[in-house]
């Protein structure tokens, strides 16, 4: 076996024990039994709140189990597939079960970054808003390639993606759009994703084919439910209805169904129009804004413990988390961590998790270190 691969095998073996560990493996079955015992119980519904913690927790965990199994089989089966191609002087299976252990190896590594996932609302929902800044069409194409962006990642997760508002920019793009992501850990994931971003590129709105650097906001916030109170009078907020926006056609409403929430003590605004209905888009919109205050508090709260500063806010040069260089070459660079990738398309079309996983990996182990932007 080559010595990359050994690196690679001998790397998720050492995730695949930390998954262990984390679950603390020697013990994961008792509380297993437990908590299928329980869910057998016929009077385990009669609180349907404790009920819900015990099915959602022994979910979790059986998923844990399954897929620490499944990690160990796979780098077994490809370790074996690897022997026997060298064995009979196979290269292909030789090479089948080397892409197998970087797939472990891949795989492994990601689930060890979940385990990261622990703050109190990092497996919910979350809402994702994406706002155009200065600059016209130019910014308003790029809100509209991050949106993307986002649900392309979400579908490579497997997670149900929900256009809340949008609104259309004059020319092309958008002015800014939110969207509901539904799936395991998705707050946690996004939640370092909030921030400017900022595109470097030949414009193809510039007939005379200058560079043009852009720059767009990311706002991640998670969808709570019935259990967290949050209290919002409703004398601070001012209640705006309007006539959805689109594309035009049969599926724009004529009506000033959508709604708009602002929040006078702090400025947060939120809004809805994917209901034709004004009602269901103002009880989503008010779900919204209890969301936004809710993390509003987590932030303060985790400013408080780290000592840091309040997070910039401009939608301007110098507040960007990335940066995204179309041309004159092709990079993009995380300025909190330093992460790179030298294939942007890729990024774009949804290759996230390399700087989600260094960007939690730093709030959990620290490591802050000023990076310098890219040109």
């Amino acid at each position: 076996m080559r010595a990359e691969i050994e690196q690679a095998s001998d790397a998720a073996k050492q995730s695949i024990g930390l998954l262990r560990r984390h679950l603390d493996w020697d013990t994961v079955d008792k509380r297993l039994a437990e908590l299928n015992a329980a869910s057998e119980d016929p009077d385990l519904w009669n609180d349907a709140e404790a009920a819900q913690k015990v099915m959602r927790e022994r979910q979790q965990l059986d998923e844990a189990v399954t897929a620490i199994k499944k990690l160990e089989q796979d780098l077994e089966d490809a370790a074996t597939l690897i022997e026997l191609g060298e064995m009979e002087g196979d290269a292909a299976s030789i090479a089948e079960g080397e892409a197998a252990i970087k797939a472990v190896e891949k795989e492994a590594a990601s689930r060890q970054v979940e385990t990261l996932l622990s703050g109190e609302a990092d497996g919910f929902d979350t809402y994702l808003e994406v706002h155009a800044g200065a600059g016209g069409t130019e910014s308003q194409d790029w809100a509209n390639m991050l949106q993307r962006m986002y649900a392309r990642w979400a579908e490579r997760r497997k997670f149900k993606v929900e256009i809340v508002e949008m609104t259309d920019g004059e020319e092309a793009g958008i002015k800014g759009a939110t969207l509901l992501i539904k799936g395991h850990n998705a707050y946690g994931w996004l939640k370092t994703e909030s921030g400017v971003h900022r595109l470097v590129r030949i414009s193809p709105y510039d007939s005379n084919a200058r560079r043009h650097t852009s720059f767009a906001s990311v706002w991640v916030y998670p969808v709570i439910d019935d259990r967290i109170e949050i209290e919002i009078k409703e004398s601070d907020c001012r209640i705006d209805t309007y006539r959805s926006s689109g594309a035009g056609g049969q599926h724009v409403n004529t009506t000033d169904s959508a709604v708009r929430i602002t929040h006078n003590p702090t400025g947060i605004v939120v809004a809805c129009q994917q209901e034709r209905s004004q009602h269901k888009n103002r009880a989503t919109a008010w779900n919204m804004l209890r969301a936004r205050l809710y993390e509003l508090e987590l932030k303060k709260r985790e400013e408080k413990a780290n000592a840091e500063a309040a997070a910039k806010t401009d939608i301007g040069w110098g507040h960007q988390i990335r940066s995204y260089v179309l041309q004159p070459y092709q990079l993009v660079k995380d300025l909190r961590t330093g992460t790179q990738s030298t294939d942007p398309d890729e990024v774009l079309d949804g290759d996230l998790d390399p700087f989600m996983e260094a960007s939690l990996a730093q709030r959990v182990y620290g490591g802050s270190e000023a990076v310098e932007d890219i040109d």
